[in-house]
């Protein structure tokens, strides 16, 4: 496993340990974390902030041309609200922990030209296993069930 995909998985144990879901995500820039978040849709009362999403926020305002040269890694296969702004910003790359807890919308960013990767971590299955076990209230509301 990559720094980045650890660098994201380090994120989700955040999340988890804020108590909140443990999703994170990192966005790479030529070898440098530009951006990097996780799931805080329970700490800050969000509708929006799915780990892709605090990424995205944190990388702040970026132009183009750096977005084109990135790479989004994400511990879990990114629904489409964090699959069109991947597509929005034009990031050829997205990497994913594992898509068998959630199955979003990779045939999307495939359609569009994005290369996706899944890696089929055990450790990303492992995290939203046992999350999904004690609390599936919120990740039905996560996932919007």
């Amino acid at each position: 496993m990559n720094e980045f995909m650890k660098a994201a998985i380090e994120e989700a144990r955040q999340g988890l340990a804020e108590g909140g879901i443990p999703i994170g995500s990192v966005i790479e820039y030529k070898g440098s974390i530009i951006g990097r978040g996780h799931n805080r849709r329970v700490q800050k009362d969000s509708v929006i902030l799915h780990a892709e999403m605090d990424a995205f926020e944190n990388a702040g305002r970026q132009p183009a041309s750096v977005y084109r040269e990135c790479t989004l890694y994400t511990t879990l296969s990114p629904c489409p609200m964090c699959s069109g702004t991947t597509l929005l910003y034009g990031i050829p790359r997205v990497i994913i922990g594992e898509n068998k807890t959630f199955h979003g919308s990779e045939e999307l960013l495939h359609e569009n030209g994005v290369e996706v990767l899944v890696l089929d971590d055990t450790e990303c299955k492992e995290l939203m296993a046992s999350f999904i076990q004690g609390n599936p209230g919120l990740w039905n509301e996560d996932i919007g069930v």
